[in-house]
């Protein structure tokens, strides 16, 4: 009888370690807006989905990220990567101005959310793979002078107050440093002069604020000329922030990365951490030199303290100059 209840066990511990190594995700899923029709519906596009998973829909309050929210639906993943899919708004939630939404796998453990604006005019559908939501990237900066900007979806015909401030403050009750036209919309660059009080900073956040309608969007740069890295010096349309994408996971073994954006000739630690840690005080597992920065691929192995871990933050952490990025990745083998 013992010797059967092993046996039983073996299999159950075998059929679940495959079950598990099955699961393969390309990255981390994402789900981008296409179209918002107010109080009605909001169509979404997805990214990087899993295959054959049944993912909960769920809308929220702004801010709440679509925990706990409303369930509106219940879909399957079918072939996974990309699709679009339309979802009605819940009577709850009609006549808010922003909703936050959420796709959770019933099983897994993946998910993805994002909000939007309930304006029909405020998320139009997308033309040129945007995603309807106000943003804009940094392209240059003259240190302690200026910055240049291009922005992204923006809305046609409305006033933006240009504000800076500290780093970490989001440029919020920033300093007022121009009030711009957003003209036909879309992507326009701009120039702004760095505010004598913010001079000498490391580091500056500048926000757009829309004087009626609620737009805003949000950055913030490296105030240093030589430190924007890119193509040459500080222009080549360089966005000032390092990041990376994971490209391919053994599971237990091994993390292959490829870099966007890195300065060239700096000497950055790797760590690795629990999933929600960003890596901070993380496991350290290599110490690389990005050389002639950009764009490369590493591989990393994954410390023994973390295998069997689902999720795992990894983190690359400058030595010197204050450059870090992270994400993290399913600690399933894929591709």
């Amino acid at each position: 009888m013992k010797k059967i209840s092993l046996i039983i066990i073996s299999v159950l511990i075998i059929t679940f370690a495959f079950m598990h190594s099955s699961v393969v995700a390309k990255t981390m899923p994402t789900i981008s807006i296409v179209s918002v029709n107010a109080d009605e519906t909001v169509t979404i596009r997805s990214h990087n989905f899993p295959a054959n998973y049944e993912f909960s829909v769920l809308m929220g309050k702004m801010g709440t990220k679509g925990v706990n929210g409303i369930h509106v639906a219940t879909i399957s993943s079918g072939t996974g990567g990309s699709f679009d899919a339309t979802f009605s708004i819940p009577p709850e939630l009609k006549g808010d101005y922003q909703i936050a939404i959420r796709l959770a796998s019933t099983s897994g453990g993946f998910y993805a959310y994002n909000w939007f604006y309930n304006a029909t005019t405020a998320s139009p559908p997308i033309t040129d793979g945007t995603t309807g939501i106000p943003t804009f990237s940094i392209t240059d900066v003259a240190m302690d002078d200026s910055v240049t900007i291009q922005t992204h979806n923006f809305p046609a015909n409305y006033d933006f107050k240009v504000l800076m401030g500290k780093m970490g403050t989001k440029g919020i009750d920033g300093i007022h440093v121009a009030t711009i036209s957003s003209g036909t919309g879309g992507s326009f660059n701009a120039t702004f002069s760095i505010p004598a009080e913010l001079k000498g900073n490391y580091q500056i956040a500048i926000r757009l604020a829309s004087t009626s309608g609620g737009f805003y969007a949000y950055n913030w740069f490296f105030n240093n000329t030589t430190l924007q890295p890119g193509t040459g010096g500080s222009t080549g349309g360089f966005a000032g922030i390092p990041t990376f994408s994971i490209t391919a996971v053994v599971k237990d073994s091994t993390v292959t990365i490829q870099t966007s954006n890195f300065p060239a000739n700096y000497d950055f630690k790797v760590l690795m951490g629990k999933m929600g840690t960003k890596g901070i005080d993380g496991i350290l597992v290599s110490t690389i030199n990005s050389d002639k920065g950009g764009a490369f691929t590493q591989t990393f192995d994954v410390p023994s303290a973390l295998a069997d871990e689902s999720r795992i933050a990894i983190r690359l952490q400058a030595t010197s100059g204050g450059f870090y990025a992270y994400n993290w990745f399913y600690n399933n083998t894929y591709p």
